[in-house]
């Protein structure tokens, strides 16, 4: 399918605070509760945020979308309060399941007045055609995708924001993607994208 190229103005957010040391958060040189800037998450203590932040890739995409909408964007960890009274998120404790789409989708659109449809089923073409339409979508990738020359284990169980589509690539807005290479408009192409996209995800607008 040919489709003409869109890419939609989104400010970017990581799901952590500190957007530069996210090499070291992933690689665990850098434990989150040292992250100078934890405080800016809304977390009561830096155990608290680090408990979240590597979890919060989903508050991450949320919250870029209410900036790109204009709409007020609470700090990351009162949201992911709010998504676990909602039922997106379930802890039980240390673990925690999540980000379940429905719950989420349902949330957003009562919470924040935006059109947000759960797709368990979510073929590339769709999300060519939404993004074209205006929509930012939810992807579930793996997380490597940070690193798409590399071949992930797996898929799914990270999400990313696409913020923008053309006929070779998809561009993706990463939360846990690496400063200066792959946190914004990251161009992966649509041949790249399926080994590590779960054909899942989340379709916002307004």
């Amino acid at each position: 399918m040919s489709v003409p190229s869109t890419q939609h103005r989104v400010p970017y957010y990581s799901q952590w605070e500190s957007r530069t040391l996210v090499p070291e958060f992933i690689t665990g040189r850098l434990d989150a509760a040292d992250d100078p800037l934890w405080q800016k998450s809304g977390a009561g203590t830096p155990r608290e945020y680090a408990f979240w932040a590597p979890r919060m890739c989903g508050v991450a995409c949320l919250r870029m979308a209410l900036d790109f909408w204009e709409h007020p964007v609470p700090p990351s960890v009162p949201l992911v309060q709010e998504l676990c009274e909602a039922g997106a998120y379930v802890r039980t404790g240390q673990s925690v399941t999540g980000l379940i789409y429905q719950p989420f989708a349902d949330y957003v659109g009562a919470r924040w007045d935006l059109k947000a449809q759960a797709a368990p089923d979510l073929p590339v073409r769709r999300v060519r055609g939404a993004i074209g339409d205006g929509c930012l979508v939810m992807l579930s990738v793996h997380k490597t995708v940070r690193t798409p020359e590399v071949d992930p284990p797996s898929k799914g169980g990270h999400l990313v924001l696409a913020v923008g589509a053309s006929e070779e690539n998809v561009m993706l807005h990463n939360p846990s993607g690496l400063p200066g290479v792959s946190q914004e408009y990251a161009p992966v192409s649509w041949g790249q994208l399926h080994r590590f996209y779960a054909g899942r995800g989340v379709i916002i607008g307004e």
